[in-house]
């Protein structure tokens, strides 16, 4: 019996993810543990490999197909002595609208312009051309493809890419005429179809449809100025940074606190560790220091050590440290578990080895998604002062400013030191302001006499 490959779930937040490249094609003999597929998930490129044996029969997605939710069947595998006509059709996807509610997990975001009709109903991301032949005809006279309107009832029938390109282009779908089947309209319709060609049935009232009684209009992308430009797909990643960062700042109330640290001990000792740790060839960075430092405060200020939930506070009983990389697929934060425990020379070596598997899509999903608080630094650039956001769930950020000789009183006596600014943003329904100050006065603490960190 033919067995059926799904989309699967490759982290436990994992809902959709796109189909990046098969690796095998239809006819192709696969065994269990051989790589079929490489799979985009919100952070990291991952394979995918084949748990049974058997024969490529059909492969349903192809690759570069974005927005497969988990459990989606993406192929087919046939057993020993099948052939592709024991393959079956696949069943027509269940019409009954999904909850509309972002939160609900499992559907689509309703505020995800691709996943709205042109009245603004829920439809469903994973709809194939398929799916409409599998559909009862509708009553009436038979018509043309061509001729066939592309609208049925309220409902605007169109692919999931020409819904994605029609949204980036500006183009008002419901004006397009499908060719597809049914008058589904797909990529090639829009080809020569003009932005804002035509009003919104959204916002245009009718006569059978009162004015009063229209639905409130679909907010529509913003419009392109006429000025030369190029367009960038958005990543998986791009879009997940996009929706915690403003989930963060909608749901997270954060408070900021900043102090100014002395700098000078630290690079002291930076110095000599870096000296006596040369013929093992570790270089540690200020950087390596600082995750130190904010671990061993966490565990000295365990009110800060916390993640908040609608009826509990988590408080770890470890400090595992979230640090941010900058990638050029965007933002991710590998964990340095046990930082409060962990030698200076083993947080190096995992900083420089997950930043550099990072910037290739490399981690797995337990090197990037957890964590009880994060750290970020930006004084390589240069900017002297910032204030983070919350990496939810997670209870709080620091942020690092860079380093500076600045006018400093110095053992009583105004004198030159180098000092950077550090700003802990805090979720204020978990960590209270005095808590959160106290663990800003050990941060600075330590990093002025980082002796203590070591202890």
């Amino acid at each position: 019996m033919p067995i059926e490959i799904k989309m699967p779930a490759l982290s436990p937040t994992m809902e959709e993810g796109t189909l990046a490249k098969w690796l095998v094609k239809e006819g192709d003999t696969v065994s269990s543990g051989d790589i079929m597929s490489e799979i985009e998930t919100d952070k990291a490129t991952m394979e995918f490999e084949a748990v049974d044996e058997g024969t490529i029969g059909k492969i349903l997605v192809p690759e570069g197909t974005d927005n497969v939710k988990v459990g989606t069947v993406i192929a087919i595998l046939l057993e020993e002595g099948e052939d592709a006509s024991s393959i079956g059709a696949p069943a027509a996807k269940s019409e009954t609208p999904q909850p509309a509610d972002p939160e609900f997990k499992g559907t689509p975001d309703a505020t995800d312009p691709n996943t709205k009709g042109n009245e603004g109903a829920p439809v469903a991301r994973g709809e194939s051309e398929a799916e409409d032949h599998g559909r009862p005809a509708d009553a009436g006279p038979a018509q043309s493809a061509s001729s066939t309107p592309a609208a049925s009832g309220d409902r605007v029938k169109a692919s999931p890419l020409a819904r994605r390109l029609a949204a980036e282009k500006g183009i008002d779908i419901a004006a397009v005429t499908g060719s597809g089947p049914k008058g589904r309209i797909v990529k090639a319709d829009l080809d020569g179809a003009k932005a804002g060609a035509a009003p919104s049935k959204a916002a245009t009232p009718t006569a059978e449809a009162p004015a009063a009684a229209a639905p409130a209009p679909v907010a529509k992308p913003a419009t392109v100025p006429d000025i030369p430009h190029e367009l960038t797909k958005l990543s998986n990643m791009r879009k997940t940074i996009a929706r915690r960062l403003t989930e963060s700042k909608q749901t997270v109330p954060h408070i900021y606190l900043t102090v100014d640290v002395r700098l000078d001990a630290l690079l002291k000792l930076r110095g000599e560790l870096n000296a006596s740790l040369e013929s093992r060839g570790v270089k540690l960075s200020v950087n390596d220091l600082l995750v130190k430092a904010l671990a061993v405060s966490l565990m000295a200020v365990p009110k800060c050590n916390v993640m908040f939930t609608p009826d509990q506070l988590v408080t770890f009983k470890r400090a595992d440290i979230s640090v941010a990389v900058s990638t050029p697929s965007g933002l991710i934060t590998p964990i340095v578990t046990e930082a409060d425990t962990r030698s200076l020379s083993s947080i190096s070596a995992a900083v420089k080895d997950m930043a550099a598997r990072a910037k290739e899509n490399k981690l797995k999903p337990e090197e990037f998604q957890g964590g009880t608080a994060s750290i970020s630094n930006m004084g390589m650039f240069g900017i002297k002062q910032f204030e983070a956001v919350i990496n939810p769930p997670q209870g709080m950020i620091l942020a690092i400013g860079a380093g500076e000789k600045r006018p400093y009183i110095v053992d009583g006596e105004l004198g030159i030191a180098s000092v950077m600014s550090a700003t802990g943003s805090f979720d204020h329904r978990a960590i209270d302001g005095a808590d959160g100050a106290e663990l800003m006065k050990v941060f600075k603490e330590l990093v002025e006499r980082p002796l203590g960190m070591l202890a």
